[in-house]
């Protein structure tokens, strides 16, 4: 005759207590008598001084072979492990952001802002292009420019590393400027936060802003 479904639970957990019990009692000997049969032994057969020393030894003291992990020598960190390009990728990127830097502060007063813009095709985005051309010819920057008959040569040097995003840099360059006009000759220098978009070999200038005004 066939179980009902209230019997087949019964069955069932009434199965499950016998195997627990049984399991238990198994187990429970070997509980008890497990630690006397050491203890006999122990006390039976005392063990060799020589064996004594050497377990110690063997588990506690850490040998040549331990995992203390010493410092890293300085130099043996590669920290392009932990950016977004390699060397080669951030030397060329410094070296678009230099001669930017270079041209965006060399300009003399016979040049039209078309050729002002020209030196740097290639090294910046077509929307800085346009920003710079009309920078460059405002009424008044020029009006200055040539009426002083201002020549102006640059250099510059990147002082550090601001951002670093996947397809973006942003360098802090020092621009030093050497201003020659009919009002004498002069020498300056500012910093600027330079921003790049790009990757690997292939970088453009995006923007430039004064350090201090926090260009990321």
């Amino acid at each position: 005759m066939e179980l009902s479904s209230a019997r087949k639970k019964l069955l069932f957990a009434v199965i499950v207590v016998v195997l627990a019990v049984l399991g238990y009692s198994l187990v429970l000997p070997a509980l008890h008598h497990t630690p006397k049969a050491v203890a006999s032994a122990a006390s039976s057969t005392p063990a060799a001084p020589s064996t004594v020393a050497v377990a110690p030894l063997a588990t506690v003291t850490p040998g040549p072979s331990s995992a203390v992990v010493a410092p890293p020598s300085p130099g043996s960190v590669n920290i392009y492990n932990w950016l977004p390009f390699t060397e080669k990728d951030l030397v060329i990127a410094a070296r678009v952001t230099t001669q930017f830097c270079v041209d965006y502060d060399t300009y003399t007063f016979t040049e039209s802002a078309s050729s002002y813009i020209a030196k740097m095709n290639g090294l910046i985005v077509a929307e800085l292009a346009s920003t710079l051309e009309e920078g460059y010819q405002t009424p008044g920057t020029a009006a200055l420019r040539t009426g002083q008959k201002q020549i102006s040569s640059a250099t510059a040097a990147i002082s550090g590393l601001r951002a670093v995003l996947p397809q973006s840099l942003t360098f802090v360059v020092t621009i030093s400027q050497h201003l020659v006009s009919n009002k004498g000759t002069s020498n300056a220098s500012a910093q600027f936060a330079v921003t790049l978009t790009g990757s690997g070999t292939s970088w453009q200038v995006n923007d430039i802003e004064p350090a201090s005004a926090g260009n990321t």
